[in-house]
């Protein structure tokens, strides 16, 4: 999973630097996924 979590950073920085559009779009998804995992993550411990 951090592999994973990796690449989409990854991907997403370069889309954010490389092109505009639906680009943008794709870094924010790739971007955010890492946080969604940290509040799924948080949610199912705690709840």
């Amino acid at each position: 999973m951090p592999i994973v979590l990796a690449a989409l950073s990854a991907i997403g920085l370069l889309s954010a630097l490389l092109a505009d559009g639906i680009w943008d779009v794709l870094s924010w998804v790739t971007l955010s996924s890492p946080l969604a995992v940290m509040v799924w993550s948080m949610a199912r411990r705690c709840g």
